[in-house]
């Protein structure tokens, strides 16, 4: 019988996963998409949630889709991400947007921070950009704020927040992480995302902190 995608969440370990998205208590290990395929990403969540959950990139699951980012909040992003792979793959899943709000830019470049310098831009040039429109300002007070969105068949959807306070370096530093990191410095840290280690990061980080929210969630 040829399957639906209503059907497709009872086979995601087989390929590339049999027990997928029905949470059986009995099952050691829970598994669900994230709604990307951003390499940084993927592998900053994997690291956080670690062996407790078995977390499927779109590219896993046959998607490669361009979801449509068209809202105006962080959650709207989040939520139209992950409303597309349920309704459209069937899979439980979850997403996230991250921006960055800058106090001297009126909370910019906010939903638009992945996209700050153009459509097609690099991380490298966002970075370039942000500094160049602070050149000069003495109030670099700033924070990361990211939103992620569950939507499970069950359970129905979620929001989970986590933010970080910090401010802006007046140059990059250091070479780890990945987006902003090398000119993002946390509160109270005195070095830039890129400067710690990535346990570092992610025990202080916007997304850690929704990613442990967001696993309490799928692991309660």
């Amino acid at each position: 019988m040829q399957e639906t995608p209503a059907d497709a969440p009872r086979r995601l370990t087989a390929a590339p996963g049999d027990a997928a998205n029905r949470y059986n208590p009995r099952n050691m290990v829970k598994e669900i998409v994230f709604a990307t395929n951003n390499p940084h990403k993927l592998s900053e969540v994997r690291r956080i949630l670690g062996d407790r959950v078995k977390v499927h990139s779109l590219s896993e699951i046959g998607c490669h889709d361009e979801i449509p980012e068209t809202a105006d909040t962080l959650a709207g992003n989040a939520l139209i991400k992950a409303r597309w792979v349920k309704e459209k793959y069937g899979y439980d899943c979850f997403a996230d947007d991250t921006g960055l709000m800058v106090d001297a830019l009126g909370g910019a470049p906010g939903v638009y921070t992945a996209r700050y310098a153009g459509e097609n831009c690099t991380p490298a040039d966002n970075v370039a950009k942000l500094l160049d429109v602070l050149r000069g300002e003495t109030d670099r007070k700033a924070r990361f704020s990211t939103v992620i969105a569950l939507v499970r068949r069950e359970e129905g959807e979620e929001l989970m927040e986590g933010t970080v306070e910090g401010e802006i370096a007046c140059e990059p530093r250091g070479t780890d992480g990945f987006g902003y990191d090398p000119i993002f410095i946390p509160e109270n840290r005195g070095v830039t995302f890129a400067q710690m280690g990535p346990d570092a990061k992610n025990a202080i980080s916007h997304r850690g902190r929704a990613v442990a929210k967001l696993a309490a969630r799928l692991l309660s």
